[in-house]
Formats: structure tokens, sequence, C-alpha cells
């Protein structure tokens, strides 16, 4: 297999992790709590289910409305990379709730652990992304080579 140079894209990827960085670190000084977004949306659907008012928590929903906006504002600069599926409706729903059955198991998403996790030096975190990872690259690989 080889890398498509087409396709990479090192300042704009730089850009955009620097963004997820400042916006993580903005998040938890301003108001000490982990910007893991599985944890985020949680309490927002939580807090629209019960009926509790939205503007108890404006941080929450800024950040949410920020990851919801932020496509339009890169389409300004720059084209926004366009996303290619393979597989069905049934493998993407099961995909889903595998995924939210490791976020609960593993206290946290991808963005919680490997994102501000890790950056506090957190054990737990380090576990769950060398967890997340691996299983990630063996995935991948049954998927091209065994199957």
């Amino acid at each position: 297999m080889t890398i498509a140079w087409d396709q990479f894209t090192p300042w704009a990827s730089l850009i955009g992790g620097l963004l997820i960085g400042l916006a993580s670190a903005l998040y938890i000084m301003g108001n000490g709590r982990i910007a893991g977004i599985a944890g985020i949306l949680g309490i927002a659907l939580k807090q629209v289910l019960s009926g509790t008012p939205i503007g108890r928590d404006p941080a929450r929903w800024a950040f949410i409305v920020g990851i919801i906006v932020s496509p339009w504002l890169w389409a300004i600069f720059a084209p926004v990379p366009q996303a290619q599926v393979d597989v069905g409706t049934g493998a993407l729903v099961l995909a889903g709730l595998l995924v939210g059955v490791g976020v609960r198991m593993g206290s946290g998403c991808t963005s919680g652990h490997g994102i501000c996790g890790l950056s506090r030096g957190s054990v737990r975190s380090l576990a769950n992304v060398l967890a997340f990872m691996g299983a990630g690259v063996l995935v991948v690989f049954l998927m091209r080579h065994v199957m």
C-alpha cells in the first residue's frame, strides 16, 4: 500500500489539531470540565429529555454549537473534505452501537481520553487510548488482510 501524497494535508491537520487543543484548554479553564464530546452530548441530551432549561449550562451548548457550525466556517477558507463510506447502513448502526458501548465501558470517548486525559497525564486515559487504538489497528488489519 502506498501513501496518497495528494491527500496529505499537514498544514490543515496541524491547524485543526491546534484548534481542538485550544478549544479543550479553554473549556477546562473556563468551567473546570473535560471536553469529552460523548459526555457533553450525553448530558445535553439528558437535559433536553428531562426538560431542564438549556440556559443552565451555556458553555456546554456553546461547545455543541461550535461543533455543528465549524464545518461551515472551515468551508469559507478551504473545501470541506468529502466523506466516503464503504459499508451499508447496518454496519454503520452496529459500529455506532459498539462505539457507544465502548464509551460507556471506558468511562469516556476518544476526545476525552485522547486529548484531555493524556494531556493531564491520566493513566486510565492512556490505557483507554492504547485499547481503542489497538482495536482499530486490529480491525483494519482483519478487514484488509483476512476477510
